[in-house]
């Protein structure tokens, strides 16, 4: 064989492995079948237009395009390394399962790319775990320093004394800093209730004990703020009252019924409801009458506040009608035309208004009584009585007041007129003062 054939030979063979190493490469980095299908279509295409030049050139042409190959493979095989990397660090932190590839291959374009926004995701999500982590632990130091509190387990120091970096950001992490949280918020809204409580029970016992106000000074802290210590300090301050309060068990029944007398006035009881309470009028101070006084008061109060709406609008109509009255009984007074002050025309003026107003409040509150009712399946009473039939009443008294004094009246100008059909009347003219004559000054006859 001649030496050109055999390099021609050689050159083939070269140019055949060279293909091959170019096909391994693509199948490698991922280059889909038809792809490489292509790419060989087009290698041996520049071979034939390419005839007429040597074999040495084409290797050449060819080993130029395996060396470009052979970089892109070795910068995704650098590339995937480095997310792989970011990814590893990442899982660490947010303690996250890493991403699905193969890391014995060389990645594709499409799949870097996919890698890269998976870990651009994951980053954003770390960055937001992060920041609702910081935000919770500054909380939930706020509320251990309000319960006076110190980290008891591993999770709550490593939360609270640990470096923030440190803290894992996975998502029962979260979930755990939350109920954290939450646990501590509702402790700290159960102490506020509890200290509010003892706060009402001291307030009451300072009322009803007289307490000077240098005493209550003294925990003028502890009636603000609601740590451990203060409401340690409210239930030590409970415990001296309710104490004192037995020592000075007389005198808290008589405030306590002061105040029964209040509400009583203000719920419009009758005497009837009232003498029902008979322990009221017991002079026997034991623990059991404050105890029957103290509910007897908390039931007066639910039962005004439960209508309170109702009491008020009869009381503005109890005041209303009050006001009527003194107005219709001045009208009646004879002494009112002496008045120069110009009130005789304003309590006309305020007597109509009342008389129009009267029955529109009468009406409103008939609504309310009714609807209430029909709630409550009973009676709406006031003074013992049914609202409306009380207003009646009242309306009903005035009328045969107003009928009585006409009657007098009338009874009095008839006894009149009969005592001057008998008797005469005498008349009363004013005399007049008769003045002395003087003379008047006339011509002088003159004499000769």
């Amino acid at each position: 064989m001649r030496r050109s054939e055999v390099h021609a030979a050689e050159s083939v063979a070269c140019l055949n492995r060279a293909l091959h190493q170019l096909k391994d490469i693509w199948e490698e980095i991922g280059i889909p079948e038809d792809q490489r299908l292509q790419r060989t279509d087009v290698v041996k295409k520049h071979i034939k237009e390419d005839e007429g030049r040597t074999m040495l050139q084409l290797e050449k042409d060819i080993r130029s395009r395996l060396e470009v190959m052979m970089k892109q493979k070795s910068q995704r095989v650098k590339d995937l390394k480095t997310l792989y990397k970011q990814d590893r660090e990442l899982c660490d932190i947010m303690c996250s399962v890493p991403f699905c590839i193969d890391m014995d291959s060389v990645p594709s374009l499409e799949q870097l790319d996919s890698y890269h926004s998976y870990l651009n995701d994951l980053t954003k999500e770390k960055d937001r775990r992060h920041g609702e982590f910081v935000g919770i632990k500054r909380q939930i130091i706020v509320c251990m320093e309000e319960l006076d509190q110190l980290p008891d387990t591993s999770f709550e120091r490593d939360v609270v004394c640990e470096d923030e970096e440190a803290f894992c950001l996975s998502s029962d992490n979260i979930t755990a800093l939350q109920l954290l949280l939450g646990q501590l918020e509702d402790r700290k809204t159960e102490n506020e209730l509890v200290c509010s409580s003892y706060r009402a029970k001291i307030q009451e016992l300072w009322e009803r004990l007289q307490v000077p106000q240098e005493e209550r000074d003294g925990m003028s802290e502890h009636m603000v703020q609601s740590r451990t210590k203060n409401m340690d300090a409210l239930q030590a301050e409970c415990r001296r009252l309710e104490q004192l309060k037995v020592k000075n068990m007389s005198n808290v029944v008589e405030a306590i019924r002061a105040e029964v007398a209040l509400l009583w006035e203000r719920c419009f009881y009758s005497l009837e409801q009232r003498q029902a309470f008979t322990p009221y009028y017991g002079d026997d101070y034991t623990e059991e009458m404050l105890n029957l006084h103290q509910e007897e008061l908390l039931s007066l109060k639910k039962h005004y506040e439960d209508h309170r709406e109702l009491f008020e609008g009869v009381a503005r109509w109890q005041d209303s009608w009050t006001l009527f009255l003194q107005l219709e009984k001045k009208a009646t007074d004879p002494s009112r035309f002496n008045n120069r002050g110009g009130n005789l025309l304003k309590e006309e003026k305020q007597r109509a208004e009342l008389q129009k107003s009267l029955p529109k409040l009468e009406k409103s509150l008939k609504t309310q009584i009714d609807l209430w009712e029909e709630e409550q399946y009973r009676e709406f009473l006031v003074n013992g009585q049914r609202f409306l039939q009380y207003v009646q009443e009242q309306w009903e008294l005035l009328r045969l007041e107003k009928e009585r004094e006409k009657n007098e009246r009338q009874l009095k100008k008839n006894q009149q007129i009969e005592q001057d059909m008998l008797y005469g009347t005498a008349q009363r003219t004013p005399s007049k003062r008769r003045l002395a004559e003087t003379p008047t000054p006339g011509k002088a006859r003159k004499v000769n």
